[in-house]
């Protein structure tokens, strides 16, 4: 078996359509992707998310890991906790 390898990641074309984020409050973001792994019984997953632009309502329900490519993104956790985010971060 040979370990997965994924380069240059920001040139995937081959994306999926997902929609429109459904808890919009203002903007109208939409989102596309590709999933590249899932493990078994759908414990854990890995792959490609792209959004547009705008600003929603986001909760986290499992254990989340992120490597952000490109753009910009603010969070505001529930406790007033504000975490920016930049090209390079890993969250």
């Amino acid at each position: 078996m040979t370990t997965p390898t994924l380069r240059n990641p920001e040139e995937i074309t081959d994306t999926v359509d997902w929609g429109e984020i459904p808890t919009m409050i203002e903007g109208h973001s939409h989102t596309s992707g590709v999933l590249l792994h899932k493990g078994p019984e759908g414990q854990s997953e890995c792959g490609i998310w792209i959004c547009t632009p705008g600003y929603w309502d986001c909760h986290v329900t499992r254990d989340e890991f992120c490597h952000f490519l490109q753009g910009r993104a603010t969070y505001t956790r529930d406790d007033g906790e504000v975490i920016e985010i930049t090209p390079g971060t890993v969250a």
